[in-house]
């Protein structure tokens, strides 16, 4: 499993590319790839949850702009061991 954290600063552009990210997303749960995603309620960032490969994790950041953003940085990105699920 890989964490992915986000930070937003404020600025709208990335408003424009999150519908699409959002869809995207929707159709990695489907799939049972992501785990839980969403925004902290203070909209400072988010944090999503992935159940995929290494390489599956990388090409998933690599394929939705919304993570290249103006106004998005990635904070983290870390492998996650949990003990129960």
């Amino acid at each position: 499993m890989f964490l992915l954290e986000l930070a937003f600063d404020g600025s709208p552009d990335r408003l424009a590319l999150r519908p699409a990210h959002r869809e995207r997303l929707q159709a990695l749960h489907a799939a049972g790839r992501v785990i839980l995603a969403g925004p902290y309620s203070d909209e400072t960032g988010a944090l999503l949850v992935f159940d995929v490969t290494a390489e599956e994790f990388d090409a998933v950041i690599d394929d939705d702009p919304y993570y290249r953003a103006p106004g998005v940085s990635i904070v983290r990105r870390q492998e996650w061991t949990p003990i129960f699920r």
